[in-house]
């Protein structure tokens, strides 16, 4: 059989373009010592001329809107193309919070207590507080990398935060205060455990993307036997969601050791000093060995694809 080109897919439409360029960028590089490889800057919400179906593997590394809900997916799957990384209904359900809190819930894997509501139907801010208390997470259903994240500590804050939504679908948590963590998951199995020490207190957008603002630990300084039931979370959830290849699973963890789902990260950055990459490393794959396993998988796929034409 014929080795296959990995098409490397950055860039996109979405807030998230400049850190998928970055991510995409740095994939292609390191895939190059495993497979030929394309880079391809993607700029609409269409898939870029010059895909070969009997050629190429698509690794994307696009973020949010259109990279990670479905719609990228949608068109891959309906021109044949072999992708690697989670599937059209799987993005689709994990790029939804409500539904991803939902489904692994039904699982067995703990969530905070919260509530979905549309911009058009808001409840009010002094139910939501006593229901709630006056600490809490509101965010949009569906963006990425914290996009339009809030963290409110006060009931005249989540008074004057409710005020200012105008739009869009939204879900507010309960504020579990302790300890982040986030666990990249390789084919079904979890890896590394990462700690997450932003130096605010909040891991939101300007602490993931600004050198500097935030500590890690790779792996977790915590017991092993904390260590396995966060592993098991992740492994649990990752198959609840109907996942595939590769994602990175996000937790909190409260003071008194219970374990909270956060999100799961379908296609989450990939700079060799990203989270995942971070979370391989505990395992012992390198940014280059982690590159190629992404794609083992889908390899795979396709060469029982080949064999069937």
């Amino acid at each position: 059989m014929s080795t296959p080109t990995i098409a490397v897919f950055s860039g996109g439409t979405s807030p998230e373009r400049d850190v998928s360029l970055g991510s995409g960028k740095a994939v292609a590089l390191s895939m190059a010592y495993s497979y030929p490889t394309e880079l391809f800057v993607i700029d609409s919400d269409a898939l870029p001329p010059g895909l070969d179906p009997r050629k190429h593997i698509v690794c994307s590394t696009l973020h949010g809107v259109f990279g990670e809900d479905g719609g990228m997916q949608r068109l891959l799957e309906g021109a044949g193309i072999c992708y690697a990384g989670c599937d059209a209904k799987g993005s689709e359900l994990t790029f939804d919070k409500w539904r991803t809190r939902q489904t692994v819930s039904a699982m067995g894997v703990q969530v905070a207590p919260g509530k979905n509501f549309h911009a058009t139907a808001k409840p009010a801010a002094s139910a939501l507080s006593n229901e709630l208390g006056d600490q809490v997470v509101l965010k949009p259903n569906r963006q990425g990398s914290s996009v339009g994240l809030q963290i409110i500590t006060t009931r005249a804050g989540l008074e004057i935060a409710m005020n200012g939504i105008r739009q869009g679908d939204w879900v507010i948590e309960k504020r579990i205060l302790g300890r982040e963590f986030t666990v990249g998951v390789l084919r079904g199995r979890a890896m590394g455990i990462v700690e997450i020490a932003p130096k605010s207190g909040v891991f939101d957008y300007t602490s993931k993307y600004t050198k500097g603002l935030t500590e890690y630990f790779a792996p977790a300084k915590i017991s092993e036997e904390l260590a396995s039931k966060m592993r098991t979370a992740a492994e649990a959830a990752f198959s609840a969601c109907g996942c595939r290849d590769y994602a990175r699973i996000d937790f909190m963890l409260s003071a008194d050791s219970e374990i909270y789902l956060l999100e799961i990260n379908t296609l989450p950055g990939m700079k060799e000093t990203s989270l995942l990459p971070m979370s391989a490393r505990c395992v012992g794959l390198d940014f280059i060995a982690l590159c190629r396993e992404m794609v083992s998988a889908a390899v795979e796929r396709f060469n029982v694809a080949e064999a069937k034409r």
